[in-house]
């Protein structure tokens, strides 16, 4: 899926709830900022690992966590967080085909 699928299909889900306001589009273009950074962190992490080795100040090898980690975690609850003011959820979300079956 890409950046710009997500964007249409939030916004189609404003549409079928009538509020494709400029704010809410402005929240859809955050969330799709998010969705791209986490995105990048994830392919850090795959790269990476969940941790990685470092040398300290002292020049001793430490191992460390990825900061890519806490990252991604903090875009993920913004696309939460998002997603919740828009109202958007899986009880309320259509496919953008007939919704009738």
């Amino acid at each position: 899926m890409t950046a710009k699928q997500i964007r249409e299909s939030l916004i189609l889900q404003l549409e079928k709830k009538g509020a494709n306001v400029s704010h809410f589009i402005s929240l859809i273009d955050d969330y799709v900022f998010y969705w791209q950074k986490e995105r990048e962190m994830q392919k850090d992490i795959k790269k990476n690992g969940l941790k990685y080795t470092r040398l300290s100040a002292k020049g001793v090898e430490i191992e460390v966590e990825n900061p890519a980690v806490k990252s991604s975690v903090m875009y993920n609850k913004q696309k939460l967080a998002i997603l919740k003011e828009l109202d958007l959820n899986t009880d309320n979300c259509s496919s953008g085909a007939d919704d009738e079956l």
